[in-house]
């Protein structure tokens, strides 16, 4: 089977945006060539990929099986690429991140600047989700997760540490008063997490008398930890909220901390989380050197944040 490359990528790309033209405007050339590119396909398979009609396009079986292939197909050539040219010009590439959304807040948003100066020919595609990704079937090439990582299919590298404490706005603890114990926050509205149910358990502890935990129930509910934020500060709540998130935010006078003395919690380890197979690429070394080296400026990389290679839980 003598397949182009390219002929494969515009295969790819008609069947993405679900027309002939639709792809021919793309690159700026003629249906004609989006047409001969298929029947190339087509004649190279000895099978029909596309019913084409009026209504627009649709996979024959055929069809399905070589989308799936000639998308694994073009990601091999990718990293072909990207790893040659990571070892003369410097990683290059584009880059699949899964992360939550308070973190891609965080962390990768206010880093961007300094990992293009640094390396030019780098490109993120980011997938900001609370839920847990499928590496392999969502094309992932990094995910970026806290928690502890305990899978054999998966490798991780530790690059920062993260807390969590509780945080309200000014406006609310007016209305409704500033908690002076734990036991005060069953009179209280609380906003929970509805993707993982630990962030709905918030542990607490007092000197010299040990601890509890507060099981939440929640007044106001989302799937997305950014969500969460937002929520906090237009008063809907009191929320269990990333420091680092909500630093800044004290700082303006957002958000005020809650029952700190309580609720600071301890240390989560955050991981960079990749396919055995990517964990070489230049491009996924760089972003994760990268990452660990901001978290360090931070002050929060212990030293087993340049550990060697572990691995790791599907983030």
């Amino acid at each position: 089977m003598q397949l182009q490359l390219d002929d494969v990528a515009l295969f790819v790309r008609t069947v993405e945006l679900g027309t002939l033209s639709a792809a021919a405007r793309e690159r700026h050339a003629p249906v004609s060539q989006v047409t001969r590119a298929l029947a190339r396909l087509e004649t190279a398979c000895g099978v029909r990929l596309l019913h084409r009609s009026t209504h627009g396009l649709s996979l024959t079986d055929e069809g399905k099986t070589f989308l799936a292939h000639g998308r694994r197909l073009l990601e091999t050539s990718a990293d072909l690429h990207s790893e040659l040219s990571g070892k003369t010009g410097g990683p290059a590439g584009w880059v699949r991140v899964s992360v939550s959304a308070v973190l891609a807040q965080a962390v990768i948003a206010p880093s961007l600047d300094a990992l293009y100066r640094r390396h030019p020919q780098l490109h993120l595609d980011i997938a900001a989700d609370d839920r847990m990704a499928d590496m392999a079937r969502d094309g992932i090439d990094l995910a970026i997760r806290t928690g502890t990582p305990n899978s054999d299919t998966l490798v991780a590298r530790q690059i920062g540490v993260l807390t969590r404490s509780l945080y309200a706005s000014p406006a609310y603890l007016q209305r409704h008063g500033l908690p002076r114990h734990p036991d005060d926050l069953q009179r209280h509205k609380l906003i929970g997490n509805t993707v993982h149910a630990p962030l709905n358990r918030w542990a607490w502890r007092e000197r010299g008398k040990g601890g509890g935990e507060v099981v939440v129930q929640a007044d106001t509910r989302t799937d997305n930890t950014a969500v969460v934020v937002a929520l906090a500060q237009h008063d809907a709540g009191i929320a269990r909220i990333v420091d680092l998130v909500a630093q800044p935010l004290v700082e303006s006078g957002a958000l005020v901390p809650v029952l700190p003395a309580h609720f600071s919690t301890t240390p989560v380890p955050m991981y960079a989380v990749m396919l055995h197979e990517r964990q070489r690429l230049p491009k996924i070394r760089a972003c994760i050197d990268h990452w660990a080296q901001w978290m360090a400026q931070l002050g929060r990389t212990p030293r087993t944040a340049r550990a060697a290679a572990r691995p790791a839980a599907t983030p």
